[in-house]
């Protein structure tokens, strides 16, 4: 049987181009003082040796892993049930491929992980991290900032400890809700509900106080709690219809709960949109384009949100991403703008 042929080296490499170990490592790594005949003489004995650097001395010499911790707090059940989280990484995914770093997914299941998150950021194996889905008591951003590492926050942080410095990326989440409930009142809706997302949670929040912009003096019986998930908007959407049977519209938190939110109109024999309009919000397509009629809803670009969080994360030195106050002292945010998009259902 013949022997695997064995990997090629630094010092094959160096052998076939013709110049010293230590021009290769500079060729290889990154680095500059290499003039541009040696370097294309390495690179086409790279090529023709089929020569992989080894990641680890790399990281020796660059300092770099080109890897990026994602971290989301929320269970595994949860993230690969919900479209969002997949639309979110993918953007994430997109970025960071082209930038040639790896995505090293890392999830809560509960409390206890939270230590086991900051140790492995602590330990020096990622260059950054991209964080998304807190929740207003979650001990996981001072235990990242304890860690060292970069880091960009999906979501508008809810957290105030006056360290400052913090980068975000988030939808317009209080205009976009606006904008849901001024259509609905546009149509001619005047009890029009809301099914609220997890309140412990800054984009529920905002949703939340942008109903009650424009239905400042609604009967507060016409909000109910949800959790962003298809089970809590068909349970809040009971709870509704229970308490104010004439409501004639729903503003849910999300496209999962408007989806819960429609099962139960059908059931109750509430015809949608001639009795009762429905407005979500994200306009994730396999939920908005599948629900029983079509969702209208608010758009928020998902994908984009993640690609530009791992493009802040990646673009260069910047002091705010390493735990240093802005001159204010205050969050540093990205707010993307949101858009309303009319199906069926109002």
């Amino acid at each position: 049987m013949a022997e695997t042929a064995s990997r090629p080296t630094l010092e094959a490499v160096a052998a076939r181009a013709g110049v010293s170990r230590a021009t290769v490592s500079r060729v290889v790594n990154g680095g500059d003082g290499v003039r541009e005949p040696l370097v294309e003489r390495v690179r086409r004995a790279v090529e023709e040796l089929g020569y992989v650097p080894n990641q680890a001395a790399r990281s020796l010499v660059t300092k770099r892993h080109d890897a990026v911790a994602v971290v989301i707090a929320e269970p595994e059940t949860r993230v690969f049930a919900d479209p969002f989280f997949g639309l979110q990484l993918r953007g994430i995914s997109k970025e960071l491929t082209a930038h040639d770093n790896q995505l090293v997914l890392l999830l809560t299941e509960g409390r206890d992980d939270h230590a086991r998150v900051a140790r492995y950021l602590a330990g020096g194996h990622v260059d950054g991290a991209l964080v998304f889905s807190l929740h207003l008591d979650d001990p996981l951003p001072g235990l990242i900032r304890g860690a060292g590492v970069p880091t960009v926050f999906g979501g508008r942080p809810g957290w105030s400890d006056g360290t400052g410095g913090v980068v975000y990326v988030d939808s317009d989440n209080r205009g976009g809700s606006r904008n849901a409930v001024r259509h609905l009142a546009g149509l001619g809706r005047r009890r029009i509900a809301h099914i609220t997302g997890a309140l412990d949670q800054t984009s529920a929040a905002d949703r939340l106080d942008g109903y009650r912009d424009v239905m400042g003096d609604a009967d507060p019986r016409l909000v109910e709690q949800g959790d962003f998930t298809p089970a809590g908007g068909e349970r809040a959407m009971r709870e509704l219809l229970d308490r104010c049977p004439d409501l004639d519209a729903v503003f849910a938190a999300n496209d999962l709960t408007a989806s819960g939110a429609l099962r139960v109109l059908r059931e109750r024999g509430r015809r949608v949109p001639e009795d009762v309009a429905v407005i979500g919000f994200d306009d994730m397509l396999p939920v908005a384009e599948h629900t029983d009629p079509p969702l209208t809803t608010i758009r928020q670009d998902i994908e984009e949100m993640g690609r530009l969080m791992a493009r802040l994360l990646l673009d260069g030195p910047d002091p705010r991403r390493h735990g240093e106050s802005t001159a204010a002292g205050a969050p540093t945010g990205v707010v993307l703008p949101t858009t309303l998009v009319r199906r069926a259902t109002a």
